[in-house]
């Protein structure tokens, strides 16, 4: 009986000091506070298949024993991309070695990418002699998914090439040849062969697959089936990482929650959203989209907030960096969406690292690097007062 009553009271004490514990442990973060996590309403499996694609995202650290490089920029996908944010100029990764569309002029000399790190007994890249090249910063992750299915036809409604409205702007999309182990959308529209892309800084990238199995690649030096070459060797090798883990990163990006706007009864935030309207921001960075179809029900015919039109953008002479990719002018550059930018600093070292290549060290210098077919709206920004400046620029930290 004393036994008895001895457990119950190891038990009792057990519970008292795991009660006390969690209250001792701070509070979950507001979900408009943090850019990772899954979007709602997924299955019982599509949260599975999620939370396996975030291990291997945020946890899976590679080593020269488990297909590491030899040369490469990162150890893991995490390591670019922490909480799922903007990287840090530590993360800034290298193109380099193409002016136009007729191919890279320095495959055989490691283009398109820089490894610039190796394991040891190698050395890493450099950059050749006379080859240009642009410092292209890692994005945020969040919402990827609903950007994936905005449909081909609602991006080719924004484009207006010969500018027929007159207000200065001339966003184009960028078609681009595809691998082909790519599944092509039912709703794809294609020109000479080639499909309109909406990943990446260029805006050259198909879809989600395409860049994880790139990221792999160029950036930690893993092959798949998908890409069996080799970075170091240009050769074919074996796959280093499962058609399963690929698959499970594809999932986890894309049910990956859209960033959760702040402050959107503050008054402030709202005559900023105005102002943001009224100077033609919205010219680029287009409020609202709508997917279409996807077998996630999660994700299938949501309306969201982006602010992006996925086109390219002649940025002028102060964002050419000689470099391209795709269809893109040297000074093209997709529009970036500003969802999630007022957290940015959670993963840039409390600090704003902006534009493509983090130039830009604070929202406000970012508008005022603006040039090319931002011109007009930067033009209007500068004559704005500076009330108006900050509610502005307000507006954009909510996001």
């Amino acid at each position: 009986m004393k036994k008895y009553f001895f457990v119950i009271a190891v038990i009792t004490l057990f519970i008292g000091v795991v009660i006390s514990c969690s209250k001792m442990e701070p509070p979950a973060p507001a979900d408009d506070q943090t850019l990772d996590g899954p979007v709602d309403d997924l299955s019982y499996a599509q949260s599975a298949q999620h939370l396996s694609g975030d291990a291997a995202f945020n946890d899976q650290v590679f080593t020269g024993s488990t297909g590491l490089g030899p040369i490469f920029v990162a150890t893991s996908c995490g390591g670019c991309h922490a909480g799922d944010g903007k990287g840090h100029p530590f993360s800034t990764l290298v193109r380099f070695g193409q002016t136009d569309s007729t191919g890279n002029q320095y495959s055989d000399q490691g283009g398109p990418q820089l490894q610039d790190r190796a394991i040891p007994g190698y050395t890493p890249e450099q950059i050749p002699a006379g080859a240009t090249f642009a410092k292209f910063m890692p994005p945020i992750n969040t919402g990827l998914g609903f950007l994936e299915l905005v449909p081909d036809n609602d991006i080719l409604a924004m484009s207006d090439p010969d500018d027929a409205n007159g207000d200065g702007i001339s966003g184009v999309p960028n078609w681009n040849s595809i691998p082909s182990y790519i599944t092509i959308r039912p709703d794809a529209v294609t020109r000479g062969g080639k499909y309109i892309c909406r990943f990446g800084k260029k805006g050259s990238v198909y879809n989600l697959l395409q860049q994880t199995v790139n990221a792999y690649n160029q950036d930690i030096g893993i092959t798949s089936v998908f890409e069996p070459k080799d970075v170091y060797s240009h050769t074919n090798i074996d796959p280093e990482i499962s058609v399963n883990t690929i698959n499970d990163v594809v999932f986890y990006l894309q049910t990956l929650k859209a960033p959760v706007q702040r402050d959107q009864n503050n008054p402030d935030v709202m005559a900023g959203e105005q102002i943001f309207l009224t100077i033609n921001c919205s010219g680029c960075h287009k409020p609202d989209f709508k997917t279409g179809y996807s077998p996630i029900d999660a994700l299938s015919y949501k309306t969201f907030a982006s602010y992006t039109d996925l086109l390219l953008h002649d940025m002028g002479p102060g964002l050419d960096d000689g470099y391209t990719e795709g269809t893109a002018a040297t000074s093209e550059w997709r529009t970036p969406p500003l969802w999630g930018l007022g957290l940015a600093p959670k993963s840039q070292g409390r600090q704003y690292f902006l534009l493509h290549d983090g130039r830009a060290h604070s929202i406000q210098e970012a508008i005022e690097l603006h040039g090319g077919e931002a011109a007009g709206s930067k033009k209007s920004f500068d004559a704005l007062s500076e009330a108006d400046k900050q509610r502005l620029i307000k507006f954009l930290e909510s996001l």
